[in-house]
């Protein structure tokens, strides 16, 4: 390797610091590095032609602003944990340097995951935007605490009408995560299947759909107060109703560079769900 990016946390002090460490350190070994706010999408996107390496100095929600910076690259992200739970960061600040040796060394392995293709149109006539989720796409209620109708179909046949908080649709990645909360499944990490369930249903469907990866879901928004429509966590819309969210596998992927082994998933389950880790 040659070219290795930073995308550190700015509203941590600590990944800030690091950072700068990591640089200086990687430097002194010969290679070229840059180094960047994981807010900051644009520059960071900037900087990435030819980069072999994009390290992440957080947590999870780290890694997935980094996700949004290299598609539609195949650069690999390796995650250095200042979080808590860290399903998606690799790493340890105290194994950081140790084992990035044995990563640069060529001794890691690639961890390939799925994303979701995200097309929101709020407006009938209006262009659909598109966005990329790796985590998961939720459509909930905004600031008015009242449940919205979210009808949903999948590929083109009706399914339900949702009378709930929200629908959630997430990757195996992200079945770890807000959807695990809500009462889905957890998924093997590089399942190419999805999950979409309701948040607090009353008086609707109330089960939870494990979907196969060729299948379309489209959910539509009914509702008097302006809805949300989330990616990632990170990337909000404001939706009135009649608004559409339209969800199928991208035909990109995210691909994580790791020196563990791949039953570290497994075997560190428990402990990471209770926050230890």
């Amino acid at each position: 390797m040659k070219i290795i990016g930073i995308l550190y946390h700015p509203m941590k002090e600590s990944a800030g610091k690091l950072a700068k460490k990591l640089q200086k350190s990687l430097a002194d070994r010969g290679l070229s590095v840059w180094i960047c706010s994981a807010w900051d999408t644009e520059s960071a996107r900037c900087k990435t032609n030819g980069t072999e390496l994009i390290l992440t100095i957080g947590g999870d929600g780290t890694i997935l602003r980094a996700a949004q910076v290299v598609i539609p690259s195949k650069t690999p992200i390796t995650g250095i944990n200042l979080g808590n739970l860290g399903f998606l960061t690799e790493l340890t600040t105290e194994e950081m340097l140790e084992k990035l040796d044995h990563i640069l060394a060529g001794e890691g392995w690639i961890d390939e995951r799925c994303l979701l293709e995200v097309k929101v149109n709020l407006a009938d006539g209006e262009r659909s935007q598109t966005f990329y989720a790796l985590n998961d796409v939720v459509v909930a209620r905004g600031e008015v605490a009242r449940v919205i109708h979210v009808t949903a179909s999948i590929d083109g046949a009706e399914l339900t009408t949702y009378k709930a908080d929200g629908v959630i649709v997430a990757t195996a990645t992200g079945s770890t995560g807000y959807a695990l909360a809500a009462g889905g499944p957890i998924l093997n990490p590089r399942s190419k299947d999805t999950v979409m369930l309701p948040i607090m249903p009353h008086l609707s469907a109330n089960y939870c759909l494990v979907l196969p990866p060729e299948v379309a879901v489209r959910l539509g928004v009914q509702a008097v107060h302006p809805a949300t429509i989330s990616i990632d966590g990170h990337i909000n819309i404001m939706a009135k109703s009649n608004a559409m969210v339209t969800i199928k596998r991208s035909k990109y992927t995210i691909r994580f560079l790791r020196i563990h082994p791949e039953s570290t998933f497994y075997s560190s389950l428990e402990k990471r769900l209770k926050g230890k880790c």
